[in-house]
């Protein structure tokens, strides 16, 4: 019986040998067969990659179109939301400004809104809501918080036409504010203005500040015109002029105040 046992345990362990020599066998060979192993392996590997990221494209593509679309429509939406907020503030910034101005102004004056400019003068003409309904009357002087922007022209029950003060036909008695040298400021087309009659000595450089000097009738003392930009010697040489950059921005004005004399 003892033998038996002893013979038992024999083989167990000559079993036992012959497995721990085979995975020796295999962990000291796998080095060897690794890098063949995996150089035919990986163009498999690769084409199945490839046709896995192919084969999700397609599965998802519809998906992923809706979704781009809709995204799309957030966006354009949300954009939109933001620019008629940005343009509410913008209008709020300027009515606060003229508000200021209307309660701050030592003259009565009324608020109206830009609600045309005539295809045949577009440059040098606008249209306001308030009319003779409102007691516009021509010739009265028009303004905004940044400051002169010129006057009345025609009046009808509810609306008046504006002659901007680069219209050639505008002209007003302006004042150097630092000098206090007179001139007449008048229009020029485009975005600039000429003080006129100015003597070859008159004390005027680039940058000096001109206003309504209160020499022209329904024009208040003091205004702001606009800021000398250069001066120039007449042909004649006794006497020169001065380009004057406006201080109102013409082509976007959108509310004014029309001043009551």
């Amino acid at each position: 019986m003892i033998k038996r046992l002893n013979k038992f345990h024999k083989k167990k362990l000559i079993y036992f040998i012959i497995f721990a020599c085979l995975i020796l066998f295999l962990c000291s060979s796998i080095s060897i067969i690794k890098a063949p192993l995996l150089d035919i392996l990986e163009y498999p590997v690769k084409l199945l990659t490839l046709v896995r990221r192919e084969v999700r494209g397609i599965i998802f593509y519809h998906r992923n179109y809706i979704q781009n679309e809709r995204f799309e429509k957030e966006i354009d939406f949300l954009r939109q939301k933001l620019n008629t907020y940005e343009e509410v503030s913008l209008e709020n910034a300027r009515l606060k400004e003229l508000l200021f101005l209307k309660k701050s102004a030592p003259y009565r004056v009324i608020a109206a809104q830009v609600i045309g400019r005539p295809a045949e003068n577009q440059s040098s003409l606008i249209i306001i809501d308030k009319g003779k309904s409102s007691g516009i009357k021509p010739g009265m002087a028009v303004i905004s918080y940044l400051g002169l922007v010129g006057r009345v022209a025609e009046t009808s029950a509810s609306t008046a036409k504006v002659v901007l003060i680069n219209d050639p036909s505008f002209a007003v008695s302006g004042i150097v504010k630092r000098s206090r040298q007179e001139g007449l400021v008048c229009g020029a087309l485009g975005n600039s203005l000429i003080m006129k009659y100015l003597p070859a000595e008159a004390d005027i450089v680039v940058s000096d500040i001109i206003l309504t000097s209160g020499m022209t009738e329904l024009y208040p003392k003091g205004l702001l015109i606009g800021t000398v930009t250069e001066t120039v010697e007449e042909f004649s040489g006794l006497a020169i002029y001065a380009t004057v950059k406006p201080a109102v921005e013409l082509s976007g004005i959108e509310e004014v105040l029309i001043v009551f004399p």
